[in-house]
Order: structure tokens, then C-alpha cells, then sequence
């Protein structure tokens, strides 16, 4: 059996599918062992928590301070690479026999989320004659959604050197409904209707495959091609831009955009720290690496990340995320009403939560093939994962619910002393030191808008530095609540399948 291909633990029989699930239990049981016992000792040893807590927030606060220096580093670097010609840097190199491959999946998504996708290719700068673009349609997604697609050819189409419409068949024994299998769908049918027809040699196709509401900034193809032939063995890498969400930022509740820009936030500090780069929505690679692991895999809802671990295990930890420090925007979430965005905002936090489902494939794939694999790189990536997800789960519950219930539970065994009055005093300290990550998160934003569409007024602005007041709140309902839940999930063996995210302009 190929075990890169793995979903879950049901795909598998005997010890290895005993193996899988232990594995898929293990991020949850870390993360509610870690809340729990948190909590029996607030009450048994209030003492023992509150210096726990105490050291929890100097952490934290040294946390912040040095993620805020890597996202100060990776804004200037992002503007810096904006500002560049790349079309006159790829000059210098022998660029001209590349292609690009663009992939964009598509559910039920209007022409008014379509269009801005397909002009911003044209706006790109780069020879469109140079692009084949396939537009990923969902057979389940009814008539309506292959006559959108024959809009967006008639209009589009004649611009690009080819212009592909698939369409993935409803109900394929073995698949889950969502971007993966669709995405793999339209790889294999534009391999067979045109790549291998024309010959076309694939170690000079670059693919990006994009959220439907993938808007790039004039300049990425030129700045992905210039990136692919300046780094060694660009076969071995993906290559990741920077999602910032504005295409709706303007119309979007508060809510919402902090969210959003939080996510912007956490993938321009992954921008500098490569090591801890893994690939996320909307990214790029070379076609010759993607036939070699046989495309996105169908089971799987983290498909995005899914492929760069898929690569990273296939070539025996010789694969990378090479960082583009280069924007592509996207949408916020939004919906008709404020109630639905948050729920729906709920649902794309935990569908994001999801990603734990790499954990245990990593784990399995690793035990698996240990002699073959670099053992000091995926037992750093193996960390690196485990640690995300489960500071995601846990870390602002911590800060924010645990950090009171010494001083409830812990009655007058911990009243009575004197750290009962120094826990509040300290843990205010040093997160009102801490706040400074707000408030640079307020000023990087702002930084970041884009311009303010003439319906809205000054006011607006003032808007958008004060919504990063309710940051801490934020990252518990859209954070923590949502990243707890998608871990319980998988432990119980509750699988999810995959939310399209509405999307409204």
C-alpha cells in the first residue's frame, strides 16, 4: 500500500490502522491533558499553577517581542520585493521556454468572485501566451456552474495560450467532496489534453494552483519565475506567497478582518523563519515534482499543506518551501449578516484546525520509513507541528481562562498567601507589556490597506485601528474554540469533510 496516500486511520486494516488512530489521537489528548490538568491542579495545587502561570506569560511576552521583530522583517521585505522589476531581473536569466500552469478550483462561486481572479492574470504583466489556465469546475455544483466557467472562457479564454475547462465528476468511490480531489481531477486532465499532446517538457512548467478568490499582485509570475530559476534545485521546493486578505477588507465586519489579518500576520513571520515554512492555500511548484507524487491526494482536507509533506516524504526530506515574500490577496470572510459571518468564520478557523490531520500521517510516514528519512529534519518538523497545533488549542485558553482559576478554586490554601496578591499584579504586567503586539498589529495593518473605497468614510479608519481591541477575545471564539474542536474531532475519529467558505463581495 502507498501509505503517502493515507487519509485517515479507516483507510488502513490490522496494526497499521491501530497504529493511525493512536496517532489521531494524540493531538487532542495532549491538548485536553494539558487544559485539564491545568485545571485539578488550580484546585489541589493553586501554588504550583500560579508560578506555572507566571512563567507562562514571561514566555509569552517574549514571544511577541520576537515574532513582532520577524514581522517587521518580513513587511519591509514584502514591500521591498513589490517594488522590484522582476520582468527586467528575469531578463538576465534564460526564462522565456517557461510556462505556468494555473489551476483554480471552483464550487458555486459567482462571476463576481471569478472575474477579479481571471483580470488580475491578465494585469499580471506576464506573456499571457506563456499561461495555461484550467478552470476547475464541480459537476455537483450544477449547470449554473459550467455556464459561469463558459462565461469566464468566452471573456478570458482567447488571452491565455490555453484555456482549459474540467470538470470533476460527482461521486467518485473513495474521494471526498472538496478542492483536493478537483484540483487532482483537473492536473490529470490537462496532463492528457494538452501537456502530453504538445510534448511539452515538464521540467519547464511551473504550477500554482489558486483559491478561487485568488487576486494577484501585478508582478507575481515574474517574481515566481525569477525565484524558481535563481534557487538550487527548484524541483525540490513549493514556492509560497504571502495571503493577505483584502479583496472585501473594506466591506468586511471587524471581526472578521481581525481574523483574517492575524492569519496575514502569522504567514509573514513564516515567511522568515523557512525551517517552519509549510505550504497554505494558494502556492506554487513545479509540474515535474507534482506527476512524480501523483497529484493532490482526494482523501484529504489540508490538501494545500498535504502536498508539501506528501513531497517531503517522497523525496526523503529533500523538499523545501522556498518563501516568495510576495503578496497574493484574497477574501475575508463574509457572509449576508453579521451572525452568519461568525458562524461561517467558525467553521473556516476549524476547517484551518484541521491541519492536525498531518500529525499522524507525519508520524506513521515517519515511523514507517525511519532508516531512509533524515532523522534530525522530521524530528524538527515532527515538533514543529505538534507544538503549533497544540499552542493553537491552548495557549490563549491559558492566558485568558486558566490564569483565573487559581485564585476561584484554589479557596484558602492559595488566598492566603502572598502570591494570591502578586499573580494579578504580575500576569497584568506583563501582558499590558505584551499589548505592544496589538498595537503593532494595528499599525502593520493599516500600513497594509489598500485604498479606502469613496463609500466609506474617514471613520472608517479610525475603524480599522480599533477592531485590534478585541484581539484577545478573537483568539479564543476564532482560535482556540475552533482548533480544540477539530482535535477532539480526529481524536474521536469524527472525521470532518471539507466547507467551502462562502464568499460575498
Amino acid at each position: 500500500m502507498d501509505y503517502l496516500k493515507i487519509g485517515k486511520a479507516t483507510e488502513l486494516s490490522g496494526k497499521d490502522r491501530k497504529l493511525y488512530r493512536l496517532l489521531e489521537i494524540f493531538p487532542g489528548f495532549l491538548s485536553w491533558a494539558t487544559l485539564l490538568i491545568l485545571i485539578s491542579l488550580s484546585y489541589f495545587k493553586p501554588v504550583w499553577v500560579a508560578y506555572f502561570l507566571i512563567a507562562f506569560d514571561v514566555y509569552w511576552l517574549l514571544l511577541v517581542f520576537y515574532l513582532g521583530i520577524h514581522l517587521i522583517a518580513s513587511y519591509y521585505q514584502m514591500k521591498r520585493n513589490m517594488k522590484i522589476d522582476w520582468e527586467k531581473e528575469c531578463k538576465k536569466l534564460d526564462w522565456q521556454d517557461y510556462l505556468h500552469l494555473v489551476i483554480l478550483p471552483t464550487y458555486k462561486e459567482g462571476l463576481e468572485i471569478l472575474r477579479p481572479s481571471f483580470e488580475s492574470l491578465v494585469r499580471d504583466g506576464y506573456p499571457t501566451e506563456k499561461m495555461i489556465v484550467v478552470l476547475a469546475v464541480e459537476e455537483r455544483g450544477g449547470p449554473d456552474a459550467l455556464a459561469r466557467a463558459e462565461i469566464i472562457k468566452e471573456e478570458f479564454g482567447p488571452k491565455f495560450r490555453n484555456f482549459l475547462i474540467s470538470v470533476h465528476p460527482d461521486g467518485i468511490p473513495g474521494e471526498i467532496k472538496g478542492k483536493g480531489a478537483n484540483q487532482a481531477w483537473a492536473a490529470k486532465e490537462v496532463k492528457a489534453a494538452i501537456i502530453d499532446p504538445e510534448k511539452l517538457d515538464y521540467d519547464k512548467i511551473i504550477v500554482s494552483v489558486f483559491d478561487i478568490d485568488t487576486v494577484v499582485h501585478p508582478g507575481y509570475f515574474y517574481c515566481l519565475t525569477h525565484k524558481f530559476l535563481t534557487v538550487k534545485n527548484p524541483y525540490r521546493a513549493s514556492f509560497q506567497p504571502i495571503p493577505v486578505y483584502h479583496n472585501n477588507i473594506w466591506q468586511a465586519p471587524f471581526f472578521a478582518r481581525v481574523a483574517a489579518s492575524s492569519n496575514t500576520f502569522w504567514q509573514m513571520m513564516q515567511q522568515i523563519r523557512q525551517e517552519k515554512l509549510a505550504t497554505y492555500s494558494s502556492h506554487s511548484m513545479s509540474w515535474r515534482a507534482l506527476v512524480d507524487i501523483g497529484f493532490w491526494s482526494t482523501t484529504m482536507v489540508s490538501e494545500d499543506s498535504r502536498i508539501f509533506w506528501h513531497c517531503l516524504l517522497y523525496y526523503k526530506g529533500d523538499y523545501r518551501v522556498e518563501p516568495l515574500n510576495f503578496p497574493v490577496s484574497m477574501d475575508v470572510c463574509m457572509d449576508e449578516n453579521m451572525w452568519l459571518t461568525m458562524k461561517n468564520l467558525y467553521k473556516q478557523q476549524r476547517r484551518w484546525g484541521w491541519g492536525v490531520e498531518n500529525i499522524p500521517y507525519l508520524l506513521f510516514n515517519t515511523v514507517k520509513d525511519w532508516k531512509k528519512l533524515p532523522k534530525g529534519e522530521m524530528i524538527n518538523r515532527l515538533f514543529v507541528q505538534i507544538y503549533g497545533f497544540h499552542s493553537w488549542a491552548t495557549n490563549a485558553l491559558i492566558i485568558g481562562v486558566i490564569g483565573w482559576l487559581p485564585m476561584l478554586l484554589g479557596g484558602d490554601r492559595f488566598n492566603v498567601t502572598v502570591l494570591s496578591n502578586n499573580l494579578p499584579v504580575v500576569a497584568r504586567a506583563l501582558m499590558t507589556l505584551a499589548m505592544a503586539g496589538m498595537v503593532l498589529s494595528a499599525i502593520i495593518s493599516t500600513m497594509l490597506l489598500p485604498e479606502r473605497p469613496p463609500r466609506f468614510g474617514f471613520f472608517k479608519n479610525i475603524t480599522m485601528v480599533a477592531q485590534w481591541a478585541i484581539l484577545p477575545v478573537s483568539i479564543i471564539l476564532f482560535g482556540s474554540f475552533p482548533g480544540l474542536e477539530a482535535q477532539t474531532r480526529l481524536m474521536f475519529g469524527k472525521y470532518l469533510g471539507f466547507w467551502v467558505t462562502p464568499k460575498t463581495r
